[in-house]
């Protein structure tokens, strides 16, 4: 028996990097799978997002575990869009039962209008977790059952580093404070209902938010083939990107029964980074 055996799971940001790699860990243990993704570049990130080809690979690796998948190209900023598929999707596998909100956007082109790309974080990574939960909270409650929400933020929403007065990184860890603060105010607005909402704090992760052209540059060099800095990314732990199947092991704990009596809690997941 898995442990989200009889489950749908609906994951945002789900065509590659962490959102594949929830979609596929809890596919092994049992549960059905919402995918969905922009699937489209963003003019002002500095680097190629995911495409319909990585969506479809993540339907293979989550029907390779036996499990069904509803997917759909959706950008988390058109609420109307992210609201139809999720229903579409609840249809078709007959529920809903856990909630990631994953998606979001990582390095601006620093050619970027500053202004701009200060609205694309905020719209992405804060506005788009408001909507995702805005669409799931009306069907978990509807059900009666309960149900379990995880956020995705990041090491940058629990500490002052990580800005520069660039609108992109501003963007960025305003962004990132800014789900924490959804967490809670969700966490306390859900609990009538037996529903949890928890967040999760990654370092670096080797995704291709991470491993891309654009952030060699930024760095000098393949991050992964750089000795150990000591500026705002450097970790505690001998280790300078996290895999993201660390990040949906505690995902996965988060949205478990394992954790019913866990909410409201920002869960780092960063090898030490915030020890510093």
């Amino acid at each position: 028996m898995g442990r989200f055996d009889g489950k749908v799971a609906f994951i945002t940001g789900a065509a590659r990097g962490q959102g594949r790699s929830h979609a596929v860990r809890l596919a092994g243990e049992g549960a059905d799978v919402i995918a969905v993704d922009r699937c489209a570049d963003i003019p002002t990130v500095a680097y190629d997002l995911a495409t319909p080809a990585d969506l479809a690979e993540t339907v293979r690796l989550v029907q390779a575990h036996g499990r069904r998948v509803v997917a759909a190209p959706v950008d988390v900023r058109d609420a109307d869009a992210l609201d139809g598929a999720l229903r579409a999707g609840v249809a078709e596998l007959g529920g809903l039962d856990v909630v990631l909100a994953n998606a979001g956007i990582g390095l601006m082109d620093r050619a970027a209008d500053p202004r701009q790309a200060f609205r694309d974080q905020l719209d992405v990574n804060l506005v788009g977790v408001w909507n995702t939960v805005q669409a799931a909270a009306p069907v978990l409650i509807e059900q009666g059952r309960g149900g379990a929400i995880v956020l995705t933020s990041s090491v940058f929403g629990l500490t002052g580093r990580g800005g520069s007065g660039r609108g992109g990184d501003d963007g960025y860890v305003a962004s990132k404070h800014g789900v924490v603060g959804l967490m809670r105010t969700f966490a306390t607005w859900l609990a009538p209902h037996g529903i949890r909402v928890n967040s999760v704090h990654p370092s670096g992760v080797a995704t291709p938010m991470v491993l891309n052209p654009a952030v060699e540059a930024l760095f000098g060099g393949d991050i992964t083939e750089l000795a150990k800095p000591t500026d705002d990314v450097a970790n505690l732990l001998d280790v300078m990107l996290v895999e993201p199947e660390d990040i949906s092991a505690a995902v996965a704990f988060l949205a478990s029964d394992e954790a019913r009596y866990i909410t409201g809690v920002a869960l780092p997941v960063d090898a030490g980074m915030l020890v510093r």
